[in-house]
């Protein structure tokens, strides 16, 4: 069994999602060495989150956004933390409904997505700053 992990810092990004697949697999070289395992992409931030959706036409992470916004508004008088502005609470729930990790097969060193599928970054702050991911991969 062999293990490999590495820690990714990505630069800050736009409120939004974002594809960040290849910044993944280019941080873990070593996932050649894998020809069947796991591969778990964790996002170290409660304002952030991370999915696994289309990696081709870009108006569907458009429309994530729309959706997100819509069912997660900001300014509802009923939030109470609120300290780093209107953003602040809706990007924890948005974060809690999207999850801080994916778990992906390993297939002969490579991730084993599907054709149309991409790692995605949810950047839900509007200033979140760089945002720190932990990959670890696992396997024979």
């Amino acid at each position: 069994m062999k293990i490999i992990q590495q820690q990714l810092r990505l630069k800050a990004r736009k409120r939004g999602f974002h594809l960040i697949t290849s910044e993944v697999i280019q941080a873990l070289p070593q996932l050649r060495e894998i020809k069947t395992g796991m591969c778990q992409v964790f996002i170290q931030h409660t304002s952030a989150s991370l999915t696994i959706n289309e990696n081709a036409d870009p108006t569907v992470r458009q429309d994530f956004e729309t959706f997100f916004n819509k069912a997660v508004p900001e300014r509802d008088p009923g939030y109470l933390h609120n300290y780093e502005g209107d953003d602040d609470m809706p990007a924890h729930l948005k974060a809690a409904l999207l999850g801080s990790s994916v778990l992906i097969p390993v297939h002969n060193g490579q991730l084993a997505l599907g054709i149309w599928q991409g790692i995605y970054l949810c950047e839900h702050r509007d200033e979140g700053g760089p945002r720190n991911i932990m990959i670890t991969a696992w396997g024979e």
